[in-house]
């Protein structure tokens, strides 16, 4: 819960200066105002029609799917990779924990353009894949590897964070009553870091929620097939700008609920 600040503790410490108050006023403003400014310009009456269109649900069809599936190669593959960064020291492992966060501060569609080059058709690995019968521009499946891409880094981070504020007392004692690594990991190590695996798949699911630039670069932006809502909506302010702030709406409530999901970890004080 969120504990206020005594009266006898406010009174003490005085007024807030107004050289602190004015740019958090400002800043509180640049935040709250274009989010209630789309709000209430959101047509409202015919929010449920053109919710119920045939673009509208494609584009949602497969961003969940994109984004179900994102969580699931993040839990399979980051799980591994996030208790490697944590539980075992080998040489590169400060390199690698930095290319994990890499994508994190990279433009999104510099992110896209990387894909292209490794996996598109004359990327690095792109025929190799081919020759295989794989290709995967253009398709739903590159629409899931640019969303993983992108979503990986949060997941990855915040369970190790998760494993790392355990510590190893408790693999330690699991190991010395002869459980094998592998029962460690699976008894002692996940359960223990479970907060940090959920609080990891929401982020990355909401970061697969919103991605566009990687998509649209690697993916590119075909109904049924690649466009997922923030592509529709880039393609539908064009034409249609009240359309575009219905869907624009339709993300902005899924981002409510994920805070609501995370308010104990982001939203509470201690």
């Amino acid at each position: 819960m969120t504990r206020r600040s005594d009266p006898t503790t406010r009174q003490t410490l005085g007024r807030p200066p107004a050289v602190l108050v004015v740019p958090a006023t400002i800043a509180a403003a640049l935040l709250v105002l274009p989010l209630v400014a789309l709000v209430l310009d959101t047509p409202w009456s015919t929010f449920l029609e053109q919710l119920g269109s045939e673009p509208v649900l494609e584009a949602l069809r497969l961003t969940a799917v994109a984004s179900g599936a994102t969580v699931v190669a993040c839990i399979v593959l980051g799980t591994p990779l996030a208790w490697l960064l944590a539980r075992v020291d080998f040489r590169g492992r400060a390199i690698l924990r930095a290319a994990v966060a890499v994508p994190l501060v990279l433009p999104p569609v510099v992110a896209g353009v990387a894909l292209v080059t490794a996996l598109g058709r004359n990327g690095l690995v792109g025929p190799l894949l081919r020759d295989g019968g794989i290709t995967l521009p253009y398709t739903t499946g590159a629409v899931v590897i640019a969303h993983t891409f992108v979503s990986m880094p949060f997941y990855v981070l915040s369970v190790e964070g998760a494993m790392r504020s355990s510590g190893e007392r408790f693999d330690v004692v699991a190991a010395s009553l002869g459980a094998t690594r592998w029962t460690t990991f699976r008894r002692v190590t996940l359960p223990l870091a479970m907060p940090g695996i959920l609080a990891g798949s929401v982020l990355a699911w909401a970061r697969s929620l919103g991605e566009f630039g990687a998509t649209i670069t690697f993916a590119g932006n075909y109904p049924g097939t690649t466009q997922t809502m923030p592509s529709l909506i880039y393609t539908t302010l064009q034409g249609d700008p009240a359309l575009a702030r219905t869907l624009s709406m339709i993300l902005l409530l899924a981002s409510v609920v994920i805070l609501a999901a995370l308010r104990n970890r982001w939203l509470t004080t201690p």
